[in-house]
C-alpha cells in the first residue's frame, strides 16, 4: 500500500510533552466501526469491556539505553558518540542505531562513560564496534556480559525519551517513573509500552471486580519503534526485530477465555504484536520465545485479538498502519480526526483509545 496513505496533519500543540495527572486520568476515545467515536475516560475501561474477557499486558522494563561514549582508532582523533541500545543479540553484544554513524567502522573502540582508564568499577563501559549495517546500525561487542553489562547499561545510560519528546525538552527525574508501566517485570526495552502508561493500580483492581482477567507478555519495545517509514510503499519496509516471550501457561489461560466465549484485550500494539506472532492459522496461542518482525498493515486477518487499548500515533509510522488493519483506515482517519478536533493529547504521553475490529458489531459491548 502507499504509505502516504496514512498521512495526516497533526497540530504540534497535539504532542503531549508529559503525561495526564495524576496516572489514570487520561481520556480515552471509544472507536468502533459503524458508530461515531465515543469521548470517554480510561477509568471507564472496566465498564466498557464484558465479564469473562481477558486484559493482556506487556510487562517489559524500559532500561536506559541512550550511551555517550568517546570513539578511537589507532592513528586517528577521539570522536564524541551516541548509541541508543535496541535489540540484545547476546550477553555481550546489542544491536545499536549509533550518531554520527559516518564516523564508525567496524574495529572501532567506544568507551562509554568516564574517560579515564577502563577497569571494574561502573565509571566506564568498553566496547568494540562488531558490525555496520544501514541506516546507522552497529553491532556493539562489549568488555562485560550477562548481569555485569546490565549494571553498567544501567549505570552509564539516560532514558531514550522519543525524539517528538526529547527534542523539546530535557529528560528529567520525573520521566523515570512516568515512562514505566506501574507492572513493569523484566528489563529489556528501549521503549514503553506506552497504552500501559494509563494504568494504575486502582484500575487493574476495579478490572478484576468487573469480572476482567489479567495476563502478562513480554515483548522488548525497541528504538525501531521511533523509526520513520520512509518507503513509498509498505511492501519496501523493513521492521526491526524485537524479543518477545509468552510462556505456555498463559497461552492456554487465553485459548480458554476465547473458548469461554470471552474476548482478548491486548493493552498496547506491543502486546497485539506478540500474541499475533505466537497465535496460529486457526487463532490459538502457542508459547512463543525469540525475536518478531510482523509487519500488520491493512490487509491483515487477525488471529488472537479481540479488542485493542492503544495511545494515538505518529502519521506514516507502522502502529498507525496497524490500528488502521485493526479497525480500518477510513474509520482511524476519522476517528484521529476527531481526535484532533476534540483536544485529545497524542503519542507516549498522550491520552488513549479503545479500538474494535472492522468485523465488530454495531454494539461492541
Amino acid at each position: 500500500m502507499r504509505v502516504d496513505l496514512f498521512d495526516f496533519d497533526l497540530p504540534e500543540a497535539s504532542i503531549a510533552l508529559r503525561p495526564a495527572e495524576p496516572r489514570g486520568s487520561a481520556r480515552l476515545l471509544v472507536v468502533a466501526p459503524g458508530t461515531p467515536p465515543a469521548d470517554r475516560a480510561v477509568a471507564d475501561l472496566p465498564g466498557l469491556l464484558r465479564p469473562g474477557d481477558a486484559l493482556v499486558f506487556n510487562d517489559t522494563r524500559v532500561i536506559p539505553a541512550r550511551l555517550h561514549g568517546l570513539r578511537t582508532r589507532p592513528g586517528a582523533p577521539g570522536q564524541r558518540v551516541e548509541a541508543m541500545l535496541h535489540l540484545r543479540e547476546a550477553p555481550d553484544s546489542w544491536r545499536a542505531f549509533a550518531r554520527p554513524a559516518k564516523r564508525i567502522a567496524p574495529g572501532d573502540r567506544i568507551a562509554f562513560g568516564q574517560a579515564g582508564p577502563a577497569d571494574h568499577d561502573q565509571g566506564r563501559l568498553d566496547a568494540t564496534v562488531a558490525g555496520k549495517g544501514e541506516g546507522g546500525e552497529i553491532t556493539l561487542r562489549f568488555d562485560r556480559a550477562g548481569p555485569d553489562l546490565d549494571l553498567s547499561i544501567a549505570a552509564l545510560g539516560t532514558l531514550p525519551l522519543p525524539p517528538y519528546i526529547a527534542g523539546r525538552r530535557a529528560v528529567d527525574a520525573r520521566d523515570a517513573a512516568d515512562y514505566q508501566t506501574v507492572y513493569a517485570r523484566a528489563p529489556g526495552a528501549v521503549a514503553a509500552p506506552t497504552a500501559g502508561l494509563h494504568v494504575t493500580e486502582a484500575l487493574l483492581a476495579a478490572c478484576a471486580a468487573a469480572g476482567l482477567a489479567r495476563h502478562h507478555v513480554t515483548l522488548h519495545v525497541g528504538a525501531g519503534t521511533f523509526l520513520p517509514v520512509k518507503a513509498e510503499d509498505t511492501a519496501d519496509h523493513r521492521m526491526h526485530a524485537e524479543i518477545g516471550h509468552l510462556d505456555a501457561d498463559t497461552a492456554a489461560a487465553l485459548n480458554a477465555v476465547r473458548a469461554a466465549g470471552g474476548r482478548i484485550v491486548a493493552v498496547g500494539t506491543t502486546a497485539l504484536r506478540l500474541l499475533e506472532s505466537a497465535a496460529d492459522a486457526a487463532g490459538r496461542l502457542h508459547a512463543f520465545a525469540g525475536p518478531t518482525e510482523i509487519f500488520i498493515t491493512p490487509g491483515y486477518r487477525f488471529r488472537a485479538v479481540d479488542a485493542l487499548v492503544t495511545n494515538f500515533h505518529l502519521p506514516r509510522s507502522t502502529l498507525f498502519m496497524l490500528v488502521s488493519a485493526f479497525s480500518g483506515l477510513d474509520t482511524m482517519r476519522a476517528a484521529y480526526a476527531h481526535a484532533i478536533r476534540a483536544g485529545y493529547r497524542f503519542y507516549s504521553y498522550g491520552d488513549a483509545s479503545l479500538l474494535f475490529p472492522a468485523a465488530a458489531p454495531t454494539d461492541p459491548r
